[in-house]
């Protein structure tokens, strides 16, 4: 089968960091679903692993953890899904990603594609729905609602980096799905405007200061911070913004956090990663396909819609290469998305 694979770490501009190549066709056991993949979405992580990560032995890493495709072949556990269904996953960081046309993925962090996108429109949604609807209803607890609730809590939700993949869709489900004020950052006009159309009450620029913006709001106190980026550099912000007893989430890699700062206003802290479940094979490991499965009725409802925002075409190294010194710039606005072999 064909694949994107490196062998050593180095930068996105070398020729070497992303390459074709071939590889066996795995095959299906137990709770596995073999898919033949059609679409995958590009995120931070994958340059991040790409960067850090070197494989063993001299032997290829085939990296990705977004992806729409078809089932093809099912393990003999399989209970959810059998051959010909249409499936979308972020899988499993401890095996082989979603940059290659077939993949083995545990059907307990699968769900279906929603009805209403398209293949490359589904493939932007699974990691950051995942880790933006465990942030917001799990870590920092925030009540859901159903989405015809026009009810308003006194929750104020900040979410610093809200144009990104994360955000773009953390921004739709609180607005979506909860009574809070919800809060947005962003610096550019293009950015702005994209965080605003996705349903942020207020969007702040996070390149000047933070409180002085949000007192002029005259919206109180914020409660709950989502920090998807720079989480060291707000930290001091974030302190001072949030009530006594609020919460602050964080999904991004900090060298070092202070976290004393938080504790005369008994702030709590909350580390969101959507791998952690499949990762340790945690008994609740099915919440994932569960929560897939509802943010797919979501999106055919037309309550959320998809995330991209860009396509770079076919799935081979050069696209690849070139989706990945896009993120690295810190400039992409939404998903980028490949489609076919």
């Amino acid at each position: 089968m064909k694949a994107i694979g490196y062998q050593q770490s180095l930068p996105i501009s070398d020729p070497a960091s992303l390459i074709d190549i071939e590889l066996p066709q795995p095959t299906a056991s137990g709770h596995d679903l073999l898919v033949r993949v059609k679409s995958i979405a590009v995120n931070p992580v994958d340059f991040k692993i790409r960067q850090n990560v070197a494989p063993q032995d001299d032997e290829y890493k085939v990296i990705g953890w977004d992806a729409v495709g078809e089932v093809v072949a099912v393990g003999d556990s399989v209970s959810n899904f059998k051959p010909g269904d249409m499936v979308f996953y972020a899988g499993d960081l401890n095996r082989q990603g979603s940059n290659a046309e077939y993949q083995l993925v545990d059907e307990r962090i699968v769900g279906n594609k929603p009805k209403s996108l398209s293949e490359s429109e589904a493939a932007a949604l699974p990691l950051t729905a995942i880790t933006a609807w465990e942030l917001l209803f799990e870590r920092l607890a925030i009540k859901q609602q159903h989405p015809d609730s026009k009810d308003q809590s006194n929750d104020v939700l900040l979410i610093t980096g809200a144009a990104g993949g994360v955000g773009s869709i953390l921004v739709q489900l609180a607005s979506a799905l909860t009574g809070a004020t919800v809060i947005g950052t962003a610096s550019r006009e293009s950015s702005s405007k994209w965080v605003k159309s996705l349903g942020a009450d207020f969007v702040i620029d996070h390149t000047k200061p933070l409180p002085a913006q949000i007192e002029q709001l005259n919206i109180g106190q914020v409660t709950h911070v989502a920090s998807l980026t720079h989480t060291d550099s707000y930290l001091d912000s974030y302190v001072e913004l949030l009530a006594p007893m609020g919460k602050l989430a964080l999904i991004d890699d900090p060298q070092s956090l202070d976290i004393s700062k938080l504790k005369l206003k008994s702030i709590s802290l909350h580390w969101e990663f959507m791998f952690t479940r499949s990762m340790f094979k945690t008994s609740d490991m099915s919440k994932q396909h569960e929560l897939l499965n509802k943010v797919a009725d979501l999106i055919d409802q037309g309550v959320i819609k998809t995330t991209v925002g860009k396509n770079l075409g076919l799935i081979n190294a050069e696209n690849l290469r070139a989706a990945h010194e896009e993120l690295e710039s810190g400039k992409s606005i939404g998903k980028i998305v490949l489609q076919n072999f």
